[in-house]
C-alpha cells in the first residue's frame, strides 16, 4: 500500500475558503475582559521559571523556537540542548531516574513510540490536539506524543560531481544506490544516532521485506564513504563535494539548496519513507506546567508557520498552517508503519551496528 500526503495542502486551502465565506457575526456587548497573557493559546495561565527542551531538529530551528516562545512568555527562560534522535533516546534512558529535560521536541515519532514503550514520556491531552489534521496518524492514541511536522526522504546529488562524471544520472530508485559508479560515494547518518537514517532502514525493510531488505542494507552500507552523527549533515557535506550522494529528508536538502549548495533533489520512484516529527513531555519533568504550555503552543497554526523563518521546510500537521513546500509530499510515499518501526527500533539498530557497520568515528 502507498500513502499520499499531498491531501494536507488542499485540505488547508479548503478550510481557509470556508472560513472566508462565512460572514462575521455582529459584535456583542461585553464587559471589559482582562488582557490575555502574552502568547495566548500557549497556556491558560501565566507561566514563569525555566523550561528545558531536548531539541532534535536543526539548531537554527531550535534557536528560533526558543526565541519565539520566550517572546510569547517573557517570564520563562528556555534552555535547550540539540541532539539527534538516537542520541536523545539514549539520553532519556540514562536519565530516567533524574530527568534533566522537560519536553522533547522534534525527530521521527518512531523514537517517541519507543520512548513511550519504555515509560519515558508523560501522558498529556492538549486542548490544541484538536487542530491536528490526521488524528489517527499524527497523534498517539494514549496522548503520549503528538506530531508537529511531516517530511519525506530524498536523495541529494552534487551537480559538480555529475558534471565531472558524464553519463551518470542522479539516483531515482533505491536500487540505483548500489550502482558501481556510486561505490564509496554515498554519505548517510548512522541509525544509532540518527532518526533520518533509521527511517531509511525501516523504509527499505518495509519495501523489500526483512530477508531481502537486510541483504540490500549490507550492500548499501558497503557503498558508504562515511557515516555521520547527524541526519541532516550528509546534505551539507555532499554539497561541499565530500561525496556524490546523500540520503536525507528532503526539507534538509531544500535548506542546503536555499544556501546555494549545488544539489539536485530526487526521490526513489518505487516509494520513499517519511517522518512525522513528534514531541512529548518527559516523565518526571521538573517544569511540567511550562512543558504543557510549550506542547500547546507547538500545536498552534501560527507556531507551525514559523519553520521557514528558521530554514525549516517541513510540512505542518495542524489545520490553518500553510505548507511552505507542498511539492515535497507530492511524491510516492510508502504506507510507513510507524508502530512497527518504533517497537522494533532497538533490535534493528543493534543488528545494523553489530553486524553491518559500527558507530565508531562518526563524522560530526
Amino acid at each position: 500500500m502507498q500513502r499520499k500526503l499531498f491531501w494536507i495542502v488542499p485540505l488547508l486551502l479548503l478550510t481557509a475558503l470556508i472560513l472566508a465565506a462565512c460572514p462575521a457575526p455582529p459584535p456583542m456587548p461585553a464587559a471589559p475582559a482582562p488582557a490575555a497573557p502574552s502568547g495566548a493559546g500557549a497556556s491558560s495561565t501565566e507561566i514563569s521559571g525555566e523550561l528545558n527542551v531536548l531539541c532534535t531538529p536543526q539548531v537554527q530551528w531550535c534557536e528560533g523556537m526558543k526565541a519565539e516562545f520566550e517572546r510569547a512568555n517573557p517570564a520563562v527562560t528556555v534552555n535547550f540542548v540539540r541532539m539527534s534522535s538516537g542520541e536523545s533516546l539514549t539520553r532519556l534512558r540514562n536519565e530516567r531516574e533524574n530527568p534533566q529535560f522537560d519536553i522533547w521536541w522534534g525527530g521521527p515519532v518512531d523514537s517517541f513510540i519507543a520512548a513511550k514503550g519504555e515509560d519515558l514520556l508523560e501522558q498529556y491531552e492538549s486542548p490544541n490536539a484538536a487542530n491536528i489534521l490526521d488524528q489517527d496518524l499524527m497523534l498517539d492514541a494514549d496522548n503520549y506524543w503528538a506530531g508537529i511536522y511531516v517530511g519525506s526522504l530524498g536523495f541529494a546529488t552534487n551537480e559538480n560531481w555529475l558534471a565531472e562524471n558524464p553519463g551518470v544520472e542522479p539516483p531515482r530508485s533505491w536500487a540505483d544506490l548500489l550502482k558501481p559508479e556510486f561505490e564509496g560515494q554515498l554519505m548517510v547518518a548512522h541509525p544509532s544516532s540518527s532518526g533520518t537514517s533509521y527511517t531509511a532502514l525501516c523504509t527499505i525493510l518495509q519495501i523489500q521485506g526483512e530477508e531481502a531488505g537486510w541483504e540490500y542494507i549490507q550492500e548499501y552500507a558497503g557503498q558508504v564513504l562515511q557515516f555521520t552523527k547527524s541526519g541532516s549533515a550528509p546534505a551539507k557535506f555532499v554539497g561541499q563535494g565530500e561525496a556524490a550522494v546523500s540520503i536525507v529528508f528532503s526539507h534538509d536538502i531544500v535548506a542546503e539548496q536555499e544556501k546555494g549548495s549545488p544539489l539536485i533533489l530526487t526521490f526513489p520512484e518505487e516509494g520513499t519513507g517519511y517522518e512525522i516529527g513528534g514531541m512529548g513531555i518527559i516523565a518526571g519533568a521538573k517544569n511540567l506546567a511550562n512543558a504543557k504550555a510549550w506542547y500547546d503552543w507547538a500545536l498552534l497554526p501560527e507556531t507551525q508557520g514559523l519553520g521557514p523563518k528558521y530554514e525549516a521546510y517541513q510540512a505542518p500537521t495542524v489545520a490553518g498552517a500553510e505548507a511552505s513546500r507542498p511539492e515535497l509530499l507530492e511524491v510516492n510515499l510508502i504506507d510507513y508503519d510507524f508502530q512497527w518501526c518504533g517497537e522494533n527500533k532497538k533490535e534493528i539498530v543493534d543488528k545494523f551496528t553489530n553486524e553491518i557497520a559500527n558507530a565508531d568515528a562518526l563524522k560530526e
